[in-house]
């Protein structure tokens, strides 16, 4: 028996490693009393991230109480295995620090071990970080990595289990990408880290639970971010079918791009496109003039995004000609060559590179990421996909004989905002939208159109329905008039009355979004959701609470959304959910049925307002939804 003695705050504990049989009755026997005692932590140690690609391997699985952890060399084989198989099966209760990374690990990997049989007796610590805090310390959060909390709620020497190892690996001439797999399974450094993990996880719940008990936090809440976690990872293990020959067609296309469009900028003196100093030279070559606001901290002149599209003439969102001045040929080529290499990096580099043996990929579903409990979806992050796209969305297929089914939320950001702010007009809008002429509305009602016609009358035009859709989104997600403005081509004065005017239809939002930076004040900082979510706000920006309440809102109805699907039995069928869209693969016979129940199951009433989706079926690809031929 390998024994490494370490001290938590002061506490001695130790990490086990069994190295025979006789090793491995002693882990059963310290198992059987731990069981007893309460939750035991786990965890796993792994070659990599990628759970679904060839050739990962399960090195290590670990176990663990407050004083005592236990490394089982998994990767050896043998009883080794069969000990590991045995604990999984045989607890009553697990404390694991982000739980979907090892459900995902010991599903694919384990015998017999299934995130269906796991997660119902999971505790996540990360998960309940997440509610006391959702805030990464680069926002003044304490962050859900396990490290830091351990550091903040229990001893500020906790060893910095990856960051040690990232010195052995480079001690050894591994790479922080090849250590993990490359490192001897026996290595001292490697076992005792290990093996601690748990103890840590263990010792995590004990403080997270105070913490949650002290704030208030809903015990249903806790529950419900468990569900959506286990549904989330359920979708990532079934995956989605990759167009492997268009995929590779596709990531030659856009090396092609690429090098295109940086042959261009060559010409106008550009070098390197990811260089905002010969940019901005370039630029200033050319005549280009900057607005007032466009300049970073440092006071030196902007080069992102927002101000390459406007001198490209191109719309931020969709990237489509504003017709509202002459496009500059170089920050057309930058923003064309930036996003070809984008492509191949983030999206078919990443297919190619992470698909299984079955020719699937598995993207990471993070069911609470953001500080709003918002999901994303990681490697390939799919959620930054531009919302008009086909090229990307193309290479990922329903199942042979399916077809894709995405069922979207109808303006739920302006529906969240009516209910919680309990805007009457708009609130009316909504509750008769069945009501409205179709010859006013022939694609069915329309917010924005509709706060145009508020405002200027019967005959407004696409032109204000388009300022009004930008004031709209501009309350939702704090931003001012100035920013949508340069985001969409309008002259800021005109948007600036256009904001004047949003808030004499609606004054309840302004009302709304006083009344709760003033209870912010009197809470810490902090705004409650309707949920029982805690959301900090930074207190420079305490505007930004409408933007935090809505966004908050609206996952959750996302999240009771895949709840409801699961109970109607749907969950078979889905593959991801994306911003406000669930996606979906169904049998072409029974597709029409099925978007019929997922859209049923996706509409219900908040506050008085019907939160409803549409269903539309598309052919096999996921591209075919945004128009694509496949």
């Amino acid at each position: 028996m390998k024994v490494f003695n370490y001290a938590i705050a002061g506490d001695p504990v130790q990490v086990k490693v069994p190295e025979d049989s006789h090793d491995l009755r002693a882990f059963r026997y310290w198992f059987e009393g731990a069981n007893r005692r309460g939750p035991i932590g786990l965890d796993t140690e792994t070659t990599g991230l990628d759970i679904y690609a060839p050739g990962y391997r399960l090195r290590t699985v670990q176990f663990g109480d407050r004083h005592t952890g236990w490394v089982l060399p998994w990767e050896l084989g043998g009883h080794f295995v069969e000990a590991s198989l045995w604990g999984l099966d045989h607890g009553e209760k697990f404390q694991i620090h982000n739980a979907p990374f090892d459900w995902a690990v010991l599903d694919r990997h384990a015998p017999g071990i299934t995130i269906e049989a796991l997660a119902p007796k999971t505790i996540d610590t990360r998960l309940k970080a997440g509610l006391v805090d959702p805030r990464q310390p680069q926002e003044g959060g304490r962050g859900t990595a396990l490290k830091p909390l351990m550091a903040y709620y229990v001893d500020p020497a906790a060893p910095d289990t990856q960051g040690d190892l990232t010195a052995v690996f480079r001690s050894l001439k591994l790479t922080k990408a090849t250590g993990w797999a490359g490192i001897d399974l026996m290595h001292p450094t490697y076992l005792l880290y290990a093996g601690l993990d748990p103890i840590f996880a263990a010792r995590l719940d004990t403080c997270l639970d105070s913490e949650l008990s002290n704030l208030d936090v809903r015990a249903r809440l806790i529950e419900y971010e468990h569900q959506i976690a286990r549904i989330c990872s359920i979708m990532q293990r079934t995956g989605m079918v990759l167009d492997v020959p268009y995929t590779n067609a596709l990531d030659a296309q856009l090396a092609e791009e690429a090098a295109v469009f940086e042959a261009k900028a060559l010409r106008y003196g550009v070098a390197n496109v990811n260089a905002p100093a010969q940019l901005r030279e370039a630029l200033m070559g050319m005549g280009e003039e900057w607005e007032p606001d466009e300049r970073t901290a440092t006071g030196a002149l902007k080069v992102d995004k927002a101000v390459l599209h406007r001198f490209a003439d191109l719309d931020f969102q969709s990237g489509s000609r504003m017709n509202v001045r002459k496009p500059n040929p170089l920050a057309e080529a930058i923003i064309r060559s930036k996003r070809a290499g984008k492509w191949r990096s983030a999206y078919t580099g990443t297919f190619l590179e992470t698909m299984d043996s079955d020719g699937r990929i598995h993207p990471f579903i993070n069911s609470m990421q953001a500080r709003t409990g918002r999901m994303s979806v990681t490697r390939p992050a799919l959620q930054t996909l531009p919302s008009g796209d086909f090229m990307i969305r193309r290479a990922l297929l329903a199942e042979e004989g399916h077809v894709m089914i995405s069922t979207d939320f109808s303006a739920v950001e302006m529906r969240v905002l009516a209910a919680l702010a309990d805007v009457k007009r708009m609130k009316h809008g909504f509750q008769n939208a069945d009501a409205y002429p179709k010859d006013e509305y022939p694609n069915g009602f329309d917010i924005h159109m509709y706060t145009a016609r508020l405002v200027k009358g019967p005959n407004a035009t696409k032109a204000d329905r388009k300022m009004f859709k930008g004031a709209g989104f501009g309350k939702v997600y704090g931003g001012g008039y100035k920013g949508v403005a340069r985001q969409t081509g309008a002259d800021p004065e005109d948007m600036r009355r256009t904001f004047a005017e949003y808030d004499r239809v609606f004054p309840e939002i302004k009302r709304m979004s006083n009344r709760w930076q003033r209870e912010a004040y009197e809470t810490g900082m902090v705004h409650l959701s309707v949920t029982g979510r805690r959301l900090p706000l930074d207190r420079e920006r305490m505007y930004a609470v409408v933007n935090y309440a809505c966004q908050s809102v609206a996952r959750d109805c996302l999240g009771q959304s895949l709840i409801n699907l699961e109970t109607a039995g749907m969950l078979p069928h889905l593959r991801l959910p994306i911003h406000d869209e669930v996606l979906a693969s169904a049998p072409k016979a029974e597709a029409a049925d099925i978007a019929r129940t997922i859209q049923e199951c996706m509409t219900f009433d908040l506050f008085g307002v019907p939160i409803t989706a549409e269903a539309e079926i598309g052919k096999r690809s996921w591209g075919s939804l945004y128009g694509a031929d496949v």
